[in-house]
């Protein structure tokens, strides 16, 4: 005969809770200070609130269960995860919410973690990037590449399109056609204008200064 003890359901529905417990203080470590984070025993309804961290929507330890909660407990079929919904503290601030129920072998609804997270910190700092990236009109164009590289490539680019090519694959006449015409387009008049080209053809500078002599 075996001399293992069989566990019993408490037993099981303990053990279940305690893991759970140890998983709610590393969250809460990880995602402190803008996500609270709240364990429930589903057994007792009516004193739920087993440990709860960072606390944000000031609940005590002892506290009933939400109405997800009840759900769970009249419901063994309720959803097991339900994620991201909009939530509320109770000062009005805005909060996600993510609610994982805890089953036990005989797939009953024993626990529940629930993590609520602060919205307000984030929108605040949305609000201050939007402001931060919004751009205005300049009264006149301006770039802050001397070389105005983007335009440089993209004559190239537009010069080889014309001849079903790419910069790359020019042919040497046809390259230095081309640097001729960015020379006349005066392209070529501002510091790292050779650089930017013959990077972008594939070729030494020196190749590109012989291409317009």
């Amino acid at each position: 005969m075996s001399n293992m003890t069989k566990t019993t359901p408490s037993q099981e529905q303990f053990a279940l809770i305690e893991q759970v417990r140890h998983i709610a203080d590393g969250l809460a470590q990880t995602f402190a200070p803008f996500c609270e984070v709240v364990v429930h025993d589903l057994r007792d309804p009516g004193h739920a609130v087993l440990a709860i961290h960072n606390n944000l929507s000031s609940r005590a330890a002892g506290d009933p269960a939400t109405e997800l909660g009840l759900a769970r407990i009249a419901d063994s079929a309720y959803p097991q995860v339900v994620a991201n919904y909009p939530n509320q503290f109770p000062d009005g601030r805005p909060a996600k919410s993510t609610s994982i129920g805890i089953k036990d072998a005989d797939g009953n609804y024993v626990a529940a973690l629930c993590l609520n997270v602060d919205l307000t910190l984030f929108r605040s700092m949305q609000g201050i990037l939007e402001q931060f990236n919004a751009l205005g009109k300049a009264p006149v164009g301006e770039s802050l590449d001397p070389a105005n590289a983007d335009a440089i490539r993209r004559r190239i680019d537009a010069y080889a399109a014309r001849l079903a090519s790419s910069p790359q694959l020019l042919k040497a006449h046809e390259r230095r056609a081309l640097m001729r015409e960015l020379k006349d387009g005066g392209f070529l008049e501002v510091r790292r204008a050779m650089e930017v080209a013959a990077s972008h053809l594939g070729i030494s500078r020196a190749t590109a200064y012989n291409d317009i002599k």
